[in-house]
């Protein structure tokens, strides 16, 4: 029998069925579901709503109930609807009448609600964790790597010299960043709709306190047709992801890029690389090009969710059952993507001499040499020319500006020395980035110690 049987007197069509049924999905929120019904019972119980001994035989037949799906000795059905049914179903039929009064000052909207903020939250701490090994893993190859001269790009251009190690904090950086923002997330959604009913609560006398700290929960969601009709902290969720994502999709292009035989910067394991079903020679780094691909998949699970919520009007809407797979589905991809990019990383092999070849073409040091001949006396807009034109002088005769005899400087700018090599010479344009973020080694031990400190701080947490 469904929930909602009374009102209607005939039977919904099989196909109303198949299209109502939320049990496919939202069953794996079971223990969510289970924890949060003890925590009512409880309460009902404490304040007298229900007897205290159909309290305690609820609270012991969850427990059941719960350990049974555990072990997959209850079979999820279409005909349950959904979880919430499944289980309620379950207690009746384990203990008869005393199983009804569970639902007592309680809805399916705020229930839903409910499982659905105490889901994400343990998820959105898994990712925190999964994220956190990636930094780690970022900020093991800086320090491993902070001699490690090569080009940094503009426009996939080479630019400025600097180093792998500061290469790779940067990512670090970008992804602590994400770490603090499902942080913030987690924060908004730590709040407990348990009480709000339907949408206006309830007349008889609960504690929605008392089941919030029972739950874990900071606080309690302060209006009751917020508390059931909006799921902007999932929306908030599939954008912190989205952006994570969109992290790992950058890195994972700059890898697929490094593995090339245009680039070699890196070599990836073969325990992380595919082969070609006609091309002997190949091995395809295909585990950064389904992270990138996979990017798309959670952009669509945010616009998904923003476009089934753009117009709802309050309260609950069933539109808002369509939440949940786009959650899940973006939540089952990050995790997914996090443990297999950390191991990728872990393991692919670093070639630094051919990073220092690359970072010894392209003049990527012209900008030393126009800021030498500034800190000379020179304007800065002229010594830019004056380099400029000494870049196109080299160019022309199939040199570069470390080979470039000093007389031929000099025909350039009477204020060339001979000190200008070790101005241009790349491990010194490195060193003297000294500024705090820069690559110079100082530089950057500081920011590998930051990092360090950061995941230190959450580990504990």
């Amino acid at each position: 029998m469904k929930l909602w049987s009374g009102r209607l007197n005939a039977d919904t069509d099989s196909i109303v069925d198949e299209i109502n049924s939320s049990i496919a999905f939202d069953s794996r929120m079971f223990r969510e579901d289970i924890q949060g019904s003890i925590a009512h019972a409880g309460m009902l119980g404490a304040r007298g709503v229900i007897e205290k001994d159909d309290a305690a035989s609820i609270i012991a037949a969850l427990g059941g109930i719960l350990a049974d799906m555990e072990e997959g000795k209850i079979e999820f059905k279409t005909t349950d609807e959904d979880i919430h049914t499944c289980v309620e179903a379950e207690l009746t039929r384990r203990i008869g009448d005393a199983g009804k009064r569970l639902h007592t000052a309680r809805s399916r909207n705020d229930q839903v609600a409910l499982d659905f903020r105490m889901y994400l939250k343990k998820e959105i701490a898994d990712i925190m964790a999964m994220e956190l090994a990636l930094i780690t893993a970022l900020t093991e190859i800086a320090e491993n790597n902070v001699g490690a001269v090569m080009p940094a790009y503009t426009h996939m251009q080479r630019a400025q010299p600097t180093t792998l190690a500061h290469y790779m904090l940067a990512y670090a950086c970008m992804l602590r960043r994400d770490v603090t923002r499902l942080e913030d997330c987690f924060d908004r959604m730590d709040e407990m709709p348990l009480g709000s009913g339907a949408l206006t609560g309830t007349t008889y006398p609960i504690d929605r306190n008392m089941v919030a700290a029972e739950l874990g929960f900071s606080r309690l969601t302060e209006n009751s047709i917020d508390g059931v009709s909006d799921r902007d902290y999932a929306i908030e969720l599939l954008s912190c992801l989205s952006i994570l994502m969109t992290h790992l999709s950058r890195l994972a292009e700059e890898i697929i890029l490094w593995c090339s035989w245009e680039f070699g910067f890196i070599e990836l394991s073969d325990a992380y690389s595919t082969g070609s079903s006609i091309m002997p020679q190949k091995k395809n780094p295909d585990v950064a090009e389904l992270v990138r691909g996979k990017t798309g998949r959670v952009f669509g699970s945010l616009i998904g969710l923003l476009t089934v919520m753009k117009a709802l009007p309050l309260a609950y809407n069933k539109d808002m059952q369509e939440d949940k797979e786009q959650v899940f589905d973006a939540v089952d991809t990050v995790k997914i993507c996090l443990p297999v990019f950390t191991a990728m990383l872990a393991s692919m092999k670093i070639k630094p001499d051919i990073m220092r070849r690359a970072a010894a073409g392209g003049f990527i040091n012209a900008t030393d040499c126009a800021d030498y001949l500034a800190k000379k006396g020179t304007p800065f807009r002229d010594a830019y020319m004056i380099t400029g034109n000494l870049v196109n002088y080299c160019i022309a005769n199939g040199k570069t500006l470390e080979t470039l005899d000093i007389s031929e400087y000099r025909e350039h700018s009477e204020l060339f020395g001979e000190d200008v090599y070790a101005v241009i010479a790349l491990e010194e344009c490195v060193k003297r980035r000294s500024v705090p973020g820069g690559p110079a080694p100082e530089s950057v031990k500081a920011q590998i110690e930051s990092m360090k400190q950061f995941t230190k701080r959450r580990a504990r947490r």
